[in-house]
């Protein structure tokens, strides 16, 4: 009988923390997604400067790295030398350049982001019409086929702006998440 009274208080336990985590993991989302839509240039700006450091940061320890093994190899010899300098000198001096441009590096990274998955939008487009001729729903096919290809070129003709667009989308999925999220914590029922 004690061994069935600590399973159940175990599982209740567990139900307890399982909870904890749902709610606080849906109160993050929840706020994220809000801080989000409550300024979505502003907080995508945030989010695109935190990758252009983390990017300026790889770029200045490979180059680093490079020049290291450059200095301290007892094998290297002749070109590869000479290579490994050259790249180590331009991968420190590009990190540079973009730790003194984060605001230019966030912009631009964010614009080539938006026209990649404009271009990949365009081919998901173009195979989804390859396959209608498969497919038993041809028109729901081609209907996908004229959206992606649609919203591809929209993401290429104006990268800044689709790119606000789909900061918007993720700001409002985090929001409706965090609150569904918190809803099934307080709803969770302890196993029996």
């Amino acid at each position: 009988m004690a061994e069935q009274e600590t399973i159940v208080i175990d599982g209740r336990k567990a139900t307890d923390v399982i909870r904890t985590i749902m709610g606080v993991g849906g109160l993050v989302s929840l706020v994220i997604g809000v801080l989000i839509l409550i300024n979505p240039v502003q907080s995508g700006a945030v989010m695109m400067k935190f990758v252009a450091i983390i990017f300026a940061i790889y770029m200045t320890v490979t180059g680093l790295v490079f020049l290291g093994s450059m200095i301290f190899s007892k094998t290297m010899s002749g070109w590869r030398r000479v290579g490994n300098a050259v790249l180590g000198l331009l991968y420190l001096i590009a990190g540079i350049i973009v730790f003194g441009n984060l605001g230019a590096t966030a912009a631009v990274l964010t614009a080539v982001l938006s026209i990649f998955i404009g271009v990949l939008w365009i081919f998901e487009g173009i195979m989804s019409f390859a396959a209608a001729r498969e497919s038993k729903s041809k028109t729901w096919s081609i209907i996908y086929g004229i959206v992606s290809i649609i919203a591809g070129i929209v993401l290429i003709v104006t990268p800044l702006a689709a790119a606000v667009t789909l900061w918007l989308l993720v700001g409002i999925s985090m929001a409706i998440m965090g609150v569904v999220q918190i809803v099934r914590a307080f709803t969770l029922k302890p196993a029996k």
